[in-house]
């Protein structure tokens, strides 16, 4: 990569009426900054992000009136009254030499507020209220706050607008009978029920005039029963290319379809295949999208014909500057996105302003500021986990002189554990992007190394991020060599038996889990594979993309049960975009999950257990693998406080309670940006 020219992916588009530098989207997110109000911290999100080289950047998703938004504090362009703040980040970005579009989306039935509306009043799985079906006169209302807010947008200065078409919102809620029960003229045949997001396409473009871009989301595969075929989703295409779109953007899977599609366990490039097929058909360029990180894939995804732009949305999260770096040779320098949803969609669905694990300046551009320090400081960071990691390099981005002490043969603590669990295998691009920044910052790194009280003498600051040790649960039995920490289980220490009983259904027992019941075969590597693992199929053989036959997960050898003492189904505290996924797989997989559990004794045929306060019974199990939480390793502070040396303690040395990878890098960045 790093002597990649990126040629396709760094060539000019030209509209006629304007012309985009490179072939990079930004993709819209919703990141809950608009809805802040505060649109300077909104521009200077985006000014970040036009300077750092984004052909054209989407915003996140603005309402064209009060039931379409997605919540009802849903950002928009409601009025003439909404103008100034959004002309704010236009030309903020236009002075960066960035261009922008503004995407309207209407959520239909998947809108929170109760005066969501819909082609039929079909309640979405997803949402807490059905409903009101839309009239002939609420449907021209729809498609006339659509047509002008587009009108609002080039007012405002945008340089286009993207219109939502996919992934289940309002104009694909009317394309599938599934959600689309009219019979009227919006209803019935495919020729009627597409005629509302055509006609949309329609109104925008008189209300625009034709030198103004109109970006098209539309959904190639559904990935819901009764979704659209493929003979539909090419017909839609030509009609909205005939309406006016200049462009047609890749959606995939509805929000309530139960195929991960962006998670980080879902493979690189794992829609380009259908994307190439549309382009096969459209006169206009065509955009791939989902799970597109780095440079590389996308260069890859263009030089095979399967797009003519790609939009990348989380990488810009993880790093502002992905094209500045990619078109000066220094894209192993791009910080990675590892799609693990931790800081973004999950802080968008618990309505929290999104952020990045990998980047917590990602925005809080206004509020985390990381300036040159003017005053120099010798700074030593024990413990090369990623609390350790990021406070080293943000001190030394600062100009201080960092030293990073890590008692293990090589960087990256607990990452090290996250990246040995098949699916999260983006942790490993993590680690080796960590390597090259402290190479190009040229910190000094002493690994091997285990650090005492006298080592540290002459630094003006020490930290400790000395990280985590397994906590042991005493029960009876728990010293038995068949009962293992999780720690042992993972670097392959031990020898683990066919049936199996992990101790903790938190976050680290379900990766266990995951670890032992993974038998070969790579899914997330391998795009095929995943298919069937999940039941995806093509919309030209099945619509909306599903097998009929559904997932075929490859069956492990072991037997499992995952048990916690809180009641209940087991996986309840995990991400809230991503447990539902490790759930499922595990599910797929015959893993019992038992909650209630009370632990009495553990013995040479496995544990006795009470569940729910009920008789003693035995969980057979030739290894027990303990994942009963963790205990912050302090030794090492401890011991400075003993000589009444100040420290400054970060990540789980600091505290367990809560913790994990986002809340370690925050800490380790936030130390470094003040000290």
């Amino acid at each position: 990569m790093r002597s990649e020219s990126f040629s396709h992916l760094l060539r000019p588009l030209d509209f006629g009426f304007m012309s985009l530098p490179n072939r990079v989207v930004m993709g819209s997110m919703h990141t809950g900054l608009e809805e802040s109000g505060d649109w300077r911290r909104v521009a200077q999100f985006y000014v970040e992000r036009a300077r750092g080289g984004a052909g054209l950047i989407v915003t996140g998703g603005m309402a064209p009136n009060r039931e379409g938004g997605v919540f009802p504090d849903a950002a928009g362009l409601y009025s003439s009254e909404d103008l100034a703040g959004h002309r704010l980040v236009t030309d903020a970005v236009h002075e960066a030499g960035g261009r922008i579009a503004m995407q309207i989306l209407h959520a239909g039935r998947y809108a929170y507020g109760k005066d969501c509306v819909a082609p039929s009043a079909v309640r979405s799985p997803i949402s807490p209220h059905a409903p009101t079906e839309l009239d002939e006169a609420g449907i021209e209302r729809q498609l006339a706050d659509i047509a002008e807010s587009a009108a609002r947008a080039r007012q405002a200065g945008y340089d286009g607008v993207e219109i939502m078409g996919s992934e289940g919102y309002l104009l694909n809620q009317f394309l599938v009978a599934r959600t689309n029960k009219r019979k009227d003229r919006w209803g019935g045949e495919y020729a009627n029920r597409m005629r509302f997001p055509v006609e949309t396409v329609r109104r925008v473009r008189r209300a625009v005039g034709d030198d103004f871009l109109i970006v098209f989301r539309l959904s190639l595969i559904d990935l819901v029963p009764d979704g659209s075929t493929w003979e539909e989703v090419t017909q839609l295409a030509a009609a909205v290319e005939d309406a006016g779109a200049d462009i047609i953007n890749t959606g995939i899977g509805w929000h309530e379809a139960r195929v991960p599609t962006i998670a980080t366990s879902v493979p690189r490039r794992a829609f380009t295949w259908i994307s190439r097929e549309l382009k096969k058909h459209a006169r206009v360029p065509v955009i791939a999208s989902n799970r597109i990180n780095t440079p590389h894939d996308a260069e890859q995804t263009l030089r095979q014909g399967c797009a003519d732009l790609v939009s990348m949305a989380r990488p810009f999260l993880a790093d502002a500057e992905f094209v500045h770096k990619a078109a000066t040779g220094r894209a192993h320098l791009i910080a990675p996105c590892i799609a693990c949803n931790q800081a973004c969609l999950d802080h968008t669905f618990t309505n929290r302003t999104s952020t990045c694990l990998v980047n917590p300046r990602a925005c809080h551009e206004t509020l985390l500021n990381i300036s040159p320090t003017d005053r120099p400081r010798r700074i030593a960071v024990v413990g090369a986990g990623p609390a350790g990691l990021s406070c080293a390099l943000t001190a030394a981005q600062r100009g201080h002189d960092a030293t990073l002490f890590e008692r293990q043969a090589e960087i990256g603590g607990q990452l090290n554990l996250a990246r040995r669990i098949p699916g999260k295998e983006e942790f490993d691009g993590l680690v080796a992007w960590y390597r090259d920044m402290l190479s190009e910052l040229r910190i000094a790194v002493r690994c091997g190394v285990s650090v005492d009280a006298g080592d540290l003498a002459g630094f003006d600051e020490i930290v400790i991020a000395t990280g985590v040790r397994p906590r042991v649960a005493r029960m009876s039995g728990h010293d038995l060599p068949h009962v293992h920490s999780y720690r042992d289980v993972l670097e392959n220490r031990v020898r683990v038996g066919d049936r199996v009983a992990i101790v903790g259904a938190g976050g680290i027992g379900f990766d266990v889990a995951e670890f032992l019941t993974h038998d070969g075969g790579d899914v997330s590597g391998d795009i095929a594979l995943w298919k069937r693992h999940w039941g995806v199929s093509s919309p030209m053989e099945h619509r909306g993309g599903l097998d009929p036959d559904g997932p075929s997960p490859a069956m492990p050898r072991r037997r499992l049960a995952l048990m916690q003492r809180t009641p209940g189904p087991p996986g309840r505290k995990l991400g809230k975009t991503t447990g539902w996924i490790l759930r499922s797989t595990l599910k797929m997989k015959g893993v019992r999950m038992l909650g209630g559990v009370s632990y009495e004794f553990i013995d040479d045929r496995g544990i006795h257990i009470r569940q729910n306060g009920g008789e003693i019974r035995l969980v057979e199990a030739d290894s027990i693998v303990m994942c009963t939480g963790q205990e912050p390793e302090r030794r090492l502070s401890d011991a400075l406080a003993r000589q009444s040396r100040e420290v400054h303690v970060i990540g789980g040395a600091r505290d367990t309670r809560g913790l994990d990878a986002k809340r370690a890098v925050d800490e380790g960045t936030r130390l470094a940006a003040r000290l």
